[in-house]
């Protein structure tokens, strides 16, 4: 295969994304998101949102993690945050999709995509730390928007949610302490989100 002919068949494979259902919901409530819609989402929301980041970031960079970043999971499939069982075996299979989804193109790209793709796991550099925080809020919006339901249907309560996107402060302390207000402890209030625990600080 020419070099376009790898670049062009990643692009057709890639179209899979859009097959990956999430748990969470559109805003709307009216059905559940897909990768793909996630995926945009994030992008649109680091193009915007960078000014937050506690660190000075490469947008671009970023905003390209963010597109590929679950592109693993048209072979992984999506796994719930939440499904601390599914959580045990996600790395190894993440990590075969890796291996066969990025080597489609050609092996420079090949490289530079699971690169970023390693680089996001690690969430170890200021635009990883940036990519995992929008990744944590923009489900937290979603679930606020359309009235929990994704957090009703699987038994998400306050401290699932506060262990689980609290690391949204290593990117953006703002983005955290907005979502933390905004879409988690105002659900709480709201009766939408159970409290589990004692003590809401």
């Amino acid at each position: 295969m020419t070099r376009l002919e790898k670049q062009m068949a990643f692009i057709e494979e890639v179209d899979k994304i859009k097959l990956i259902g999430r748990q969470n919901y559109l805003a709307d409530g009216s059905r559940k998101e897909n990768d793909a819609e996630h995926s945009w989402h994030l992008a649109l929301m680091t193009m915007l949102l960078s000014e937050y980041a506690n660190e000075e970031i490469d947008v671009l960079k970023t905003m390209s993690m963010v597109l590929i970043h679950d592109l693993v999971e048209i072979d992984a499939g999506d796994t719930y945050a939440y499904d601390y069982e599914a959580q045990k075996s996600k790395r190894e299979r993440e990590e075969a999709a890796a291996e066969r989804i990025f080597n489609i193109l050609p092996e420079d790209q090949a490289k530079k995509m699971r690169d970023l793709w390693e680089e996001f796991e690690a969430e170890e550099t200021p635009e990883a730390r940036f990519a995992a925080a929008v990744d944590r809020v923009q489900p937290a919006m979603l679930n606020s928007a359309s009235g929990g339901i994704s957090w009703k249907e699987h038994g998400v309560t306050m401290s699932h949610v506060l262990r689980r996107n609290g690391k949204a402060a290593l990117g953006s302390q703002v983005l955290w302490d907005y979502e933390k207000e905004h879409f988690i402890m105002a659900n709480v209030e709201k009766g939408l989100l159970e409290n589990d625990m004692e003590d809401n600080g």
